[in-house]
């Protein structure tokens, strides 16, 4: 566990807590599913490897607080039951390190100075419904955990996953070039990028690279921001990051 998370390692020990993969990924698995989910699946996972519900990722990347900030983080995600990412950055040459969760149906951010003095702490409903968001996009990241949603395409290079919390149902379309790789996803997003108050705004991941860790075909390289494919998607772009390493289980 980072350190960064110790506060949580409860959660985080619960989202280690799922059974043992038992199921590999083989035709009979996805033979029910939509042509355009079959695809990506086909492309994203290799025959026989086991069905994870849970990664453990290593990134580096930049965030935007004010201007771009470097950062490394960990996270351990389940899209079906939530995540902790824990992350240090510096601000004004001061390291500034903490998490964000999803668990158990709860949202937390919690961020302090050398890991003692808070700078940056909220909960509740709306930090929750807009946590369940972003664990529905993150999908992406576990290709192997698609039995948890629902899937239905939408025309012809299309799938809409439909995953569903204590909130109510999130829904992230999935962009798929020919070969059935991921280009993008998209989705209305809870939240208040703008400070006008919290509601649906629209958000999306770019991919620009892709890796394989344990026969899984993952984005290494994204880009993240609120009004996705809208006139202000540069001025809602907030998040750029490598995946350094993945390990499922």
């Amino acid at each position: 566990m980072p350190p960064q998370a110790r506060r949580v390692a409860k959660p985080w020990s619960r989202l280690l807590s799922a059974p043992p993969v038992s199921r590999v990924f083989e035709p009979i698995e996805f033979a029910a599913l939509p042509p355009n989910t079959r695809r990506w699946l086909q492309r994203s996972v290799a025959p026989c490897t086991p069905l994870a519900t849970t990664v453990r990722l290593t990134m580096r990347g930049s965030i935007r607080l004010g201007r771009w900030r470097s950062f490394e983080a960990t996270q351990l995600l389940s899209p079906s039951r939530g995540y902790v990412w824990a992350a240090t950055t510096k601000v004004a040459g001061l390291p500034i390190s903490g998490y964000d969760r999803f668990t158990d149906g709860d949202g937390e951010m919690r961020w302090r100075i050398g890991g003692i003095v808070p700078v940056m702490s909220a909960a509740g409903f709306d930090v929750s419904r807009s946590a369940a968001g972003r664990a529905a996009a993150e999908c992406v990241l576990v290709p192997t955990s698609f039995s948890g949603a629902m899937w239905a395409d939408d025309g012809p290079s299309e799938t809409v996953a439909t995953w569903v919390y204590e909130s109510g149902e999130e829904n992230v379309r999935l962009r798929l070039a020919s070969d059935g790789s991921l280009q993008r996803l998209s989705m209305q997003r809870w939240g208040n990028p703008d400070g006008a108050g919290y509601r649906r705004h629209p958000f999306g991941v770019s991919v620009e690279e892709t890796g394989t860790f344990e026969g899984v075909v993952i984005p290494t390289r994204l880009r993240a921001g609120w009004w996705f494919g809208t006139d202000r998607q540069d001025e809602g772009e907030f998040f750029r990051a490598e995946i350094l390493s993945a390990h499922f289980c």
